[in-house]
């Protein structure tokens, strides 16, 4: 695997992991990259100081460092560190109130919506995950859903 550094052709800049540089070619080739805040298809790779361990020396950098950030990018600009524009900065805010005003239900989501749509659990704004077979069958049924533009973290 291998970490790039993108930039899309409006300055945005992101990072991805790769299968290979020849997987990265061949995405991009078949016009399968999208910069991360705007969407555009126009991404090309950015230089990228390496993560270089020695032995016993782990490559990640230690807990409190400072992120990772392209080469050529000014020395204020880091990577998934402060939001790199108002979109960003948007869903950030976005998901911290859904995630202050909603119950987590994980895995049950599908079986929660049911039953609030339903009446037979309290209503209340919940948020988890779904199979896509399980979100298609609530939508089918009249459940009002919408998917989250982000996954659950781990720990969440």
């Amino acid at each position: 695997m291998i970490r790039y550094a993108l930039k899309c052709r409006d300055g945005h800049r992101f990072e991805s992991w790769f299968q290979s540089g020849e997987a990265f070619e061949r995405l991009k080739g078949a016009g399968h990259l999208s910069c991360s805040v705007c969407g555009s298809a126009d991404v090309e790779k950015s230089i990228m100081a390496p993560a270089v361990s020695t032995r016993g020396v782990p490559a990640s950098p230690p807990p409190g460092s400072a992120p990772v950030r392209p080469a050529d990018a000014p020395a204020s600009e880091t990577l998934l560190s402060a939001p790199s524009g108002p979109a960003e900065a948007a869903l950030r805010e976005l998901r911290a109130r859904i995630e202050a005003s909603a119950e987590n239900v994980g895995d049950s989501f599908a079986t929660e919506a049911r039953a609030i749509h339903d009446g037979d659990a309290d209503e209340r704004a919940i948020y988890g995950r779904a199979t896509l077979d399980e979100a298609r069958a609530l939508v089918e049924d009249g459940v009002d859903i919408a998917a989250l533009p982000w996954t659950l973290r781990r720990d969440s």
